[in-house]
């Protein structure tokens, strides 16, 4: 478990599941920035039993509240800018319960995060995107120590459109 001030991020348990199916599948739950479309029945179920949604590949962690009730979670996927394994980093994303939102809990999450997948991987950098418009996710990362890079245009298509996304970055030892 990574212990925060006001939250902390665990492993999935079995119990988490039912909950994660249908926030996944509930356009409210989701918000406008995190809604890709309707998953399948039982994808979590699979995931979590092929490898409990921990690989060195791809994750997800519950956001909790010192108090347990979660509300929210981060995944983080790598990603290669390069052929060889010095050229892999983490990319991430979070999503936050509705009635959670603009308490800060996202920005300690993710600082969270990004420190502990640095601490354990041999990587350079953590990333992260948020859709141009979303402009409490970018106080949220600046917040948390990203720096902001630029502009990805017309780089994810969601509700119908693309959308342009801006990309923040934190480095080792920064």
């Amino acid at each position: 478990m990574i212990q925060g001030e006001r939250v902390r991020l665990r492993p999935i348990e079995q119990a988490d599941l039912a909950a994660l199916e249908a926030e996944a599948n509930d356009v409210d739950a989701q918000g406008f920035y995190n809604m890709f479309g309707l998953r399948r029945s039982n994808t979590f179920e699979s995931s979590f039993n092929e490898h409990g949604f921990l690989s060195d590949h791809y994750g997800m962690l519950r956001i909790v509240t010192h108090d347990g009730a979660a509300i929210g979670s981060v995944t983080y996927h790598q990603v290669a800018y390069g052929p060889n394994s010095a050229s892999r980093i983490y990319n991430f994303g979070i999503n936050i319960a509705a009635a959670q939102r603009g308490q800060g809990y996202g920005t300690e999450a993710q600082r969270l995060l990004a420190d502990y997948l640095l601490a354990t991987y041999p990587i350079m950098r953590v990333e992260a995107s948020t859709d141009i418009s979303n402009i409490p996710e970018q106080r949220a990362l600046e917040k948390a120590g990203f720096t902001r890079e630029g502009v990805l245009r017309r780089a994810q298509w969601r509700a119908g459109e693309w959308h342009d996304l801006v990309v923040y970055s934190k480095l080792r030892g920064e």
